[in-house]
Parts: C-alpha cells; sequence; structure tokens
C-alpha cells in the first residue's frame, strides 16, 4: 500500500479514486488483448477461406487435365486392344501376363494428371500405393515438380523412387 499512498499524494487523488483507476485501466488493457486475440482468429478464418477457395480451383483444373488424359490414355488402351487381337501370339502373353499377376507396363505416365487406376498399372504400385500418391499429389496443391518430394510418400524409398523414375513425367 505504500505506492498507493505515494501515488495518491503526487497526484493529489483519494486512494479509492485511484483503485478506481487502475481498475479501469486494467479493463482498458484487457479488452485491447480480448479485441487482439478476435482479430487474430478473423485473420485465420479469412485465410482458411482463401486456401479452400483456392483449392477448389487446382482440383477443377486437374480434374479437367484428369479427363483428358483419361480420354487419351482410354483411346491407347483400346488401340492396343485391337492390336492384341490381330496377332494371336501377342494375345497368348498377355493372357499369361494377366494370369501370373505380373504387371506389365511400357511408357511414362504424368504424375501430377495421373488418376489412381493409371498409377495401379505401373509395377510396385498397388491400390494402397496409388491412393498414397494421389493424397500426396493433393496436398502438395496439384502439382509435385521434383522427384525427390517422393520420398515424403510413405513406402517409397531411394530404391523405389529410382524405379518410379522410368516412369513419371513431372510436368
Amino acid at each position: 500500500m505504500k505506492i498507493l499512498e505515494k501515488l495518491s499524494i503526487k497526484l493529489s487523488l483519494t486512494k479509492a479514486e485511484i483503485t478506481l483507476i487502475s481498475f479501469l485501466l486494467g479493463f482498458l488493457v484487457l479488452g485491447g488483448i480480448l479485441k487482439n486475440i478476435r482479430s487474430v482468429e478473423e485473420i485465420d478464418l479469412l485465410v482458411k477461406k482463401a486456401e479452400t477457395a483456392r483449392y477448389r480451383e487446382a482440383e477443377v483444373d486437374s480434374l479437367i487435365r484428369l479427363a483428358a488424359v483419361e480420354q487419351s490414355s482410354t483411346k491407347e488402351d483400346v488401340l492396343q486392344d485391337v492390336e492384341a487381337q490381330r496377332d494371336d501370339a501377342s494375345f497368348e502373353k498377355k493372357a499369361e501376363h494377366r494370369s501370373s499377376g505380373k504387371k506389365v507396363f511400357n511408357g511414362t505416365i504424368s504424375f501430377n494428371t495421373a488418376s489412381s487406376q493409371q498409377l495401379q498399372k505401373i509395377p510396385g504400385i498397388g491400390p494402397v500405393m496409388a491412393e498414397r500418391l494421389v493424397t500426396f499429389r493433393k496436398e502438395k496443391g496439384g502439382k509435385v515438380t521434383q522427384y525427390q518430394d517422393f520420398l515424403q510418400v510413405k513406402g517409397i524409398g531411394k530404391k523405389k523412387l529410382e524405379s518410379l523414375k522410368k516412369y513419371f513425367i513431372l510436368e
């Protein structure tokens, strides 16, 4: 209380007045802090809405690209099937590969536009790994630019990355 007594003498106020002023200043500081916290929360909410809108636009773009790739890959699959049926020997080899369960894939796929089904055609990628890769691509905003980023996906190490590089094109 010595501080209040000294302050009351210097300001020529009573102890009750100084106590009241102290409470009012305390409430003023508390109100400023609460207002600042609310502002930060509102900013976070606006940032989340902006990110959601951005991902929706990226999702639409990726769906359009995916549809285009799906259409071209379907045409390629049909052409391959027609060629395989013309040549009986190649048709029998294809049937043997299907029965043995081994995947035979020659070529490359654009990773940034590939569907889960297309990824499963690559040797060493099953349904679970394909879903992990699609989820990883979505987390990266729909586009992966470096092969080293694939090391972040569970189940992909350096050896697997080297084999996947043969099949993936990063645009």
